[in-house]
C-alpha cells in the first residue's frame, strides 16, 4: 500500500517547479491530487504530466474567492481534503530602496495573503488528522541580498505555522513549514538569471551551499511527502529545512 493511498491533496501552483514535483510524487504514492494555477493551459499541461489522479483548478491565490471556489469544487468533487500544500508564491530580488509599493503588495499579497485565506478555506473540509504544509523559505532565516520583501513575506507563513499548529490540535491537524534552499527550477529565469548566465549563477551558488549544489524539485517533494504522510504523524509547527545546510553559513 502506498503511503497516501485514497488520500485528497490540494496543491497550490502545483502546476511547475516544486509544486509540481510534489504532486507527481502525492499521486504515485496514491493521493488524488488537485492542482491550482494562474494559467489554464499551464494547468491543463500538468494535470496531464501527472496523471488520470490529477485535476486542476485555475485561478489567482490573491483572491479569497479563488480559495472558495477551490473548498467548494473539492467538497463536491471528493467530499473532503486531506492534505493542503501552500506553494504558490512569488519572489522579486529588490534591495530595499528600490522597492516599489506594487512590488511589495504583489509579494505579501499572494505569499501572505494567499496562503492565510487558502488556508482559512480548505480547513473547514479537511478531515480530521490531515495535515498542512506551508511552503516558506531560507530567506526568512537567512539574509540575502534584495530578499527584504520577500523574507518578509515568508517570516510571516512561519508565524501562520506556529499559530496554526496549536489551532487546529484538537482536530489532530498537523501543520507545517517547508522551507527550500536554491533549487533548480525554472524560477531561476523569473528571478533574471539569463540562460547563458545560468551555469555561472549555479557555480556561485553552489559554493554558498554546504552540500555543494543546488537542491532539485524531487528532493523537495519527497521532504513535503514525510511531512503529509503518517511518517511524520508526531510531527506539527516544525520549519522543515530543505536547504543543503546553507542556513548554517
Amino acid at each position: 500500500m502506498t503511503s497516501l493511498n485514497e488520500k485528497v491533496a490540494v496543491i497550490t501552483g502545483g502546476n511547475s517547479g516544486i509544486g509540481l514535483a510534489a504532486a507527481k510524487l502525492f499521486a504515485a504514492e496514491g493521493a488524488k491530487v488537485v492542482i491550482t494555477g494562474r494559467r489554464q493551459q499551464v494547468v491543463d499541461d500538468a494535470v496531464h504530466e501527472i496523471g488520470a489522479s490529477a485535476f486542476g483548478i485555475q485561478g489567482d491565490v490573491a483572491d479569497p474567492d479563488h480559495h472558495r471556489q477551490v473548498a467548494e469544487i473539492v467538497k463536491e468533487r471528493f467530499g473532503h481534503a486531506d492534505i493542503y500544500m501552500a506553494n504558490a508564491g512569488i519572489n522579486t530580488i529588490t534591495p530595499s530602496h528600490d522597492v516599489s509599493e506594487a512590488e511589495y503588495d504583489a509579494q505579501f499579497t499572494i505569499n501572505a495573503r494567499g496562503t492565510f485565506f487558502g488556508v482559512q478555506k480548505i480547513a473547514p473540509i479537511m478531515r480530521d488528522g490531515g495535515s498542512i504544509i506551508l511552503v516558506g523559505s531560507l530567506a526568512s532565516d537567512k539574509v540575502l541580498d534584495g530578499h527584504a520583501v520577500y523574507a518578509g513575506t515568508k517570516a510571516a507563513i512561519n508565524a501562520f505555522a506556529r499559530s496554526w499548529a496549536i489551532e487546529f490540535k484538537a482536530r489532530g491537524i498537523r501543520v507545517n513549514m517547508l522551507s527550500p534552499g536554491p533549487t533548480e527550477t525554472a524560477i531561476l529565469e523569473k528571478l533574471g538569471v539569463a540562460p547563458e548566465d545560468h551555469d555561472a549563477f549555479v557555480a556561485m551558488m553552489s559554493g554558498a551551499i554546504p552540500l555543494g549544489r543546488l537542491g532539485q524539485p524531487g528532493e523537495l517533494a519527497s521532504a513535503a511527502l514525510f511531512l503529509a504522510s503518517d511518517a511524520s504523524s508526531f510531527v506539527t509547527g516544525i520549519n522543515l529545512r530543505v536547504d543543503g545546510g546553507m542556513a548554517l553559513l
